[in-house]
C-alpha cells in the first residue's frame, strides 16, 4: 500500500525533494548531491534516495520501506533514453515510478498542470511548454557542452575561454578575466589541470563571476546579454502565438532577468511551483491512470 508521495527536481548540481502523504498533503523538503542522468545511473539513484532520507528526517518520520513510497522524477539527462531506461531498470524498489525530463515536471508545476511555457535555467537550460491539446513540445536541452545556450555550464565555458586568450596575451588583462582565473587555479599549467578535470557543475559555478561583472565588464555583459537573447529564441519557439505564458525558473531566472530583451519580460510570468512539486502532480497523475 502506497503511504507516500515523493516529487523530486535532479539537475547537474544538486537534487530536491518533495515528501507528500498518499493524499497528496506535502510535509516536508530533502535535499542532495546531483542526480542529473550524465552523472551515471547508480549515482543519480544514490543522490535521490538520500535526498527521500533527509526529507523523511526533516519530517520527523522513519523512513519506510520503499515498497510503501511512490516516486515520480524530473531528472536532466531524461533526453538520452538509454539513460532513462536504465535508470528506470535500476528502481531500487518504489511501488511506483515515473520519470520525466525536468523540463517536463518544470512546466507541471510553473503553471499547476494547465498549459503554459517555461525556460529552466540553472546548470544547463531547456524550454518546455504544454499544449492546449495536452502536448508536450521540448526546445533546447541537448546538453552541455553541445547545447544548453544561456545555461550557468555554457556561460561558464564562455568565460574560461575568454581567460584563455587574456592568458596568451590575445586580449588585454582584466578583472574579470582575474578573478575567473583564481576560480580555476590562477595559472597556467593549473588551469590546464582544472579543464582537463571540469565537469558541467565546475563550469556552471563560473556564472556567478559573470554575474559579478555584469555591469563593469564589456566581456562578462557580452556574455550576459547573449544569453537573454537566446533566452528570446527559445521563448519564441516555444510559442509561436505568444499567447501562453510563460514563466523563468531555475537558479539563474532571476539574474539574468535584466538582461532579457525588453520585449521578452511583458510576456514572462511567476511561476506557481517548481520542478519537485511538478514531479509530485506527476505521479498523482500516474497513479489515477
Amino acid at each position: 500500500m502506497i503511504e507516500f508521495l515523493i516529487g523530486v527536481d535532479g539537475g547537474g548540481s544538486g537534487t530536491r525533494v518533495r515528501l507528500a502523504r498518499a493524499d497528496g498533503t506535502e510535509i516536508a523538503e530533502g535535499a542532495a548531491g546531483p542526480s542529473g542522468l550524465m552523472h551515471g545511473i547508480a549515482k543519480a539513484w544514490s543522490a535521490v534516495n538520500d535526498a527521500v532520507i533527509t526529507a523523511f528526517r526533516a519530517a520527523g518520520l522513519d523512513v519506510p520501506d520503499q515498497s510503501r513510497i511512490a516516486i515520480g522524477l524530473g531528472l536532466a539527462g531524461v533526453h538520452n533514453r538509454q539513460w532513462a531506461v536504465e535508470f528506470v531498470a535500476a528502481n531500487p524498489g518504489y511501488a511506483k515510478v515515473a520519470l520525466e525530463s525536468d523540463g517536463h515536471t518544470t512546466v507541471l508545476g510553473a503553471h499547476q498542470g494547465k498549459p503554459g511555457a517555461i525556460i529552466a535555467l540553472g546548470t544547463g537550460s531547456v524550454g518546455e511548454i504544454k499544449l492546449p491539446d495536452g502536448r508536450h513540445v521540448e526546445v533546447g536541452g541537448w546538453g552541455f557542452p553541445a547545447g544548453d545556450e544561456a545555461g550557468g555550464a555554457w556561460m561558464g565555458l564562455r568565460a574560461i575561454n575568454h581567460v584563455q586568450q587574456v592568458l596568451d596575451g590575445r586580449l588585454p588583462a582584466n578583472a574579470f578575466a582575474t578573478d575567473v582565473a583564481n576560480a580555476c587555479g590562477g595559472e597556467r599549467n593549473a588551469i590546464q589541470t582544472w579543464l582537463a578535470q571540469a565537469t558541467q557543475t565546475n563550469y556552471a559555478q563560473l556564472a556567478r563571476i559573470i554575474l559579478q561583472h555584469g555591469e563593469s565588464d564589456d566581456t562578462a555583459r557580452a556574455i550576459l546579454l547573449e544569453a537573454g537573447r537566446q533566452v528570446q529564441l527559445m521563448a519564441n519557439a516555444l510559442d509561436t502565438t505568444g499567447t501562453l505564458p510563460i514563466a523563468l525558473c531555475g537558479g539563474l531566472a532571476a539574474p539574468l532577468r535584466p538582461y532579457l530583451p525588453v520585449s521578452m519580460l511583458k510576456r514572462i510570468v511567476n511561476p506557481h511551483g517548481d520542478s519537485a512539486a511538478g514531479a509530485l502532480r506527476l505521479i498523482q497523475t500516474r497513479l489515477k491512470e
